[in-house]
Formats: C-alpha cells, sequence, structure tokens
C-alpha cells in the first residue's frame, strides 16, 4: 500500500458527509491493489499508475464518486462503471453497505487498468 502525506493532509481538511465512506474507498484499494499510488490532482485524491486512474469528486454529498478518467478503454464488463462518453466513466457508492456489495467489481477496475498498462 502506497499511501501520499499529501492525501492525509487533504483528508484532514475534508469536510463531507461522504468522508468516512472515501476514506474507507481508499484504504481499501490501496489494500487490495499494490500496484497503485495516490496524489492530489485536480484537489482531489487520485489514484495513479502509469497514469492517472481515478479522482474522487469530492463535492459529492449523496455518494461517493469516482472518475475513472480513462475508463472507456478498460476491459471487461463493469455493470457500476457509468457513461457513455468518450473517455471518462463514473463508479458510485452511496454508504458502506453499498461499498461492500460493489467492492470486489471496484477492485476488479483498478487490476484491469494495471494489468493492460503492464502488458
Amino acid at each position: 500500500m502506497t499511501r501520499n502525506t499529501d492525501v492525509d493532509d487533504w483528508f484532514d481538511a475534508y469536510d463531507n458527509p461522504m468522508k468516512q465512506v472515501v476514506m474507507a474507498i481508499r484504504a481499501r484499494i490501496l489494500e487490495a491493489e499494490p500496484r497503485l499510488g495516490e496524489a492530489i490532482k485536480w484537489q482531489a485524491p487520485t489514484f495513479i499508475y502509469k497514469g492517472n486512474v481515478a479522482s474522487f469528486f469530492p463535492k459529492a454529498k449523496r455518494h461517493a464518486s469516482l472518475m475513472f478518467h480513462k475508463g472507456a478503454e478498460i476491459s471487461g464488463t463493469f455493470p457500476n462503471l457509468e457513461g457513455d462518453g468518450k473517455e471518462a466513466r463514473v463508479f458510485k457508492v452511496t454508504d458502506m453497505e453499498d461499498l461492500e456489495a460493489k467492492f470486489d467489481e471496484l477492485v476488479e477496475i483498478f487490476r484491469a487498468w494495471c494489468d493492460q498498462k503492464d502488458a
């Protein structure tokens, strides 16, 4: 797990009703996929691996939202990866129970990205 102190500092100042969910996603994803790193980009925590993978949308208050910048390029079938634009896709989590239900898929999305970049 590669934690970045800049991201820790960002979370210290983050005031949002979804903070617990966003922090849980961060911790669990970094633990589940050790190839990932993180940084603050676009004023938000961003997962990185051979490029920018996904950034949290910090202003969402009814769900935690991860924007996969090149989500359309990720191989696989992911029913919770939403969007139909040329590049970006969004993954939303409404609460801790929803995170439990969707976590395996979320990990598979990140692994698919990392595997494609390693190929």
